[in-house]
């Protein structure tokens, strides 16, 4: 009996507006009951292909397709989009735009409702659903006024809720905090362990390989460029050439000039032959020298003791006190819903406290106007969906500068040097809505960097970036830094606090909860719990390969892989001069 439930044979598709295709010469079988991670950079053409499954393509984006595709015995080419959801189920990248409710139940309970189940079952599955993924506090809530992470919950459940035989996740991880990302991951293995086809779209490698993933497809350039198991995948060190971070514990171990094999079984640090691995390990950290102390920095910005609810009831924020000081990069990490991004919001005045204040160089912010306030802090929101407000790329970008009357020579020289940085400047003249989300998140960037404010905030900066975008970004973020820039960053990722950010500040159930080094944040297990963060694997790592200073191997890993990203940075100026 044939168990193939998805068959893609010699597929092409090439969207109308695009002068080439997206997908060349797909060959691809999904089994029944498998779990599959498909995996690759930013316009490699996966989500794409996840569009091709669920009925997307061609029924809502337009274009040629060649070839065939078949999703459990239906050719897609001629099939509604109705027929193709009661196979596929779809969490979206942006949750925003798969939202139906008026309530965060009503929506959980769409897919029941267009079943025609009795309300108590109705009910009583959505309870159970809700608890799974820790929203049952918010059923009654819009979903739109809720955070990132809470509205990536709330599309999970929508779609566990039902009774697809395919579930489709494009990037479930991409606004969860590190603890919820777990969780959604041992949720997504629970659904698969059920019968049910699981195919998961993600850049983050390592937390999705938390779990058992039965195959890892790499795709670059619309073509599939390997389809293998993810030891034998991982073994091939083929992910960072084609734009994906492969597993921190892994680079760690090349560091150490240690041969990841396949028999090794690398696709998880709990199969990982460590006696293969502990004594280089110790021989590597043992030959890197302790950090230098920090220099001493001035106070720029001052939060002082701010409370905020949005309600009168529920203590979004509650005195918290912070201080950030000139030229540094710092980041504000914690569980989502615990006020990250609210305290953003009262920093640049969209929101204004109930009490406390935000002072900078001994100026009180309250006095001034938003847009009078953005000389001073310029925020880079979540969703870049929020900030978008013009139909071209380049005029999104310019519009900050053409507000300031800003000449426009000096826009155009500012703009596209920003785009480059940004991985956009080949976009030039598209519209926005020809984008992905990543791409508008890189857009609405850019159109904040170009403007250069005393401090910068981003929240969560990367979300939906492959690693070459990311590291660009980063990297440019790091470049302005070290001009004398101040940056905030709000984000779920871990090696992102880890090598960009000296010092952490962790918000949880609106407190502040700890403000100290980054690396010892992720080497506390009892305050990453408390704070829904998780430790980083290479904590894990030295612990297991017997380093007695487990703390110190971390940060001796994060500087040395500085220093290896500063070296290939000069080698390619050398190149290129």
């Amino acid at each position: 009996m044939n168990d193939t439930v998805i068959a893609f044979h010699n597929f092409g598709f090439q969207y109308y507006e695009q002068s080439e295709p997206t997908l060349y010469d797909i060959n691809l079988e999904i089994h029944k009951g498998e779990k599959i991670l498909i995996a690759g950079p930013s316009g490699s053409g996966k989500s794409t292909l996840g569009n091709c499954l669920n009925g997307l393509i061609p029924n809502a984006y337009r274009g040629t397709i060649t070839g065939s595709l078949t999703v459990d015995g239906i050719d897609t080419k001629n099939a509604s989009l109705f027929d193709l959801s009661q196979k596929v189920g779809t969490v979206l990248q942006d949750s925003d735009g798969q939202f139906i409710g008026l309530s965060v139940a009503e929506d959980i309970a769409f897919a029941l409702e267009n079943d025609c189940i009795l309300q108590e079952e109705m009910k009583e599955r959505v309870k159970k659903i809700s608890q799974i993924v820790d929203i049952e506090h918010r059923l009654e809530n819009n979903p739109h006024d809720l955070s990132g992470g809470q509205k990536q919950r709330v599309s999970l459940a929508g779609v566990m809720v039902g009774d697809a035989d395919i579930l489709l996740f494009d990037e479930p991880l991409a606004n969860l905090d590190p603890k919820t990302g777990k969780v959604a991951i041992e949720l997504i293995d629970e659904i698969c362990d059920s019968g049910k086809t699981v195919i998961i779209i993600e850049h983050r490698i390592e937390d999705v390989l938390h779990c058992p993933i039965d195959r890892m497809i790499l795709i670059s350039d619309g073509r599939i460029v390997a389809d293998d198991t993810p030891d034998n995948v991982l073994a091939q060190n083929i992910l960072t050439g084609h734009g994906i971070r492969e597993p921190l514990y892994l680079t760690a171990c090349r560091y150490a000039g240690i041969d990841i094999t396949a028999d090794m079984k690398p696709a998880s640090l709990n199969t990982l032959d460590m006696s293969r691995c502990a004594e280089k390990l110790l021989k590597w950290h043992e030959s890197n020298p302790d950090m230098a102390e920090e220099p001493e920095r001035k106070p720029l910005l001052e939060i002082n003791d701010i409370t905020y609810s949005y309600d009168g009831k529920v203590t979004v924020l509650n005195h918290v006190s912070a201080t950030v000081n000139e030229g540094e990069m710092i980041s504000i990490v914690g569980k989502n819903g615990a006020g990250k991004s609210t305290l953003a919001h009262i920093l640049t005045g969209f929101i204004v406290p109930d009490s406390g204040s935000v002072v900078m160089n001994g100026t009180d912010l309250s006095q001034f106007t938003v847009s009078e306030r953005a000389e001073y802090i310029g925020i880079v929101l979540q969703n870049p969906n929020q900030m978008i407000s013009q139909t071209m790329i380049y005029d999104e970008i310019a519009l900050g500068l053409r507000i300031r009357k800003v000449p426009e020579p000096e826009i155009e020289e500012r703009v596209m040097r920003i785009m480059k940085i940004c991985g956009i400047d080949e976009f030039k003249k598209w519209p926005i809505a020809a984008l992905s989300f990543g791409q508008k998140k890189r857009v609405t960037i850019a159109s904040i960097l170009v403007l250069n404010p005393k401090v910068l905030i981003l929240d969560e900066p990367t979300a939906g970036q492959d690693y070459r975008h990311y590291s660009e970004i980063m990297e440019f973020l790091k470049e302005l830094n070290e001009k004398g820039q101040t940056i905030i960053l709000i984000t779920h990722d871990m090696h992102l606090m880890l090598e960009y950010t000296g010092r952490a500040i962790v918000l949880c159930e609106s407190e502040k909860l700890a403000d100290q080094k980054a690396y010892e944040v992720l080497c506390d297990p009892d305050l990453s719990e408390r704070a829904n963060l998780k430790e980083t694997s290479l904590f894990e790592l030295a612990q297991k390969a017997g380093i007695p200073e487990p703390e110190a191997f971390v940060e001796r890993f994060i500087r040395y892989e500085r220093k290896v990203k500063d070296n290939e940075t000069e080698t390619v100026l050398v190149q290129s001069a």
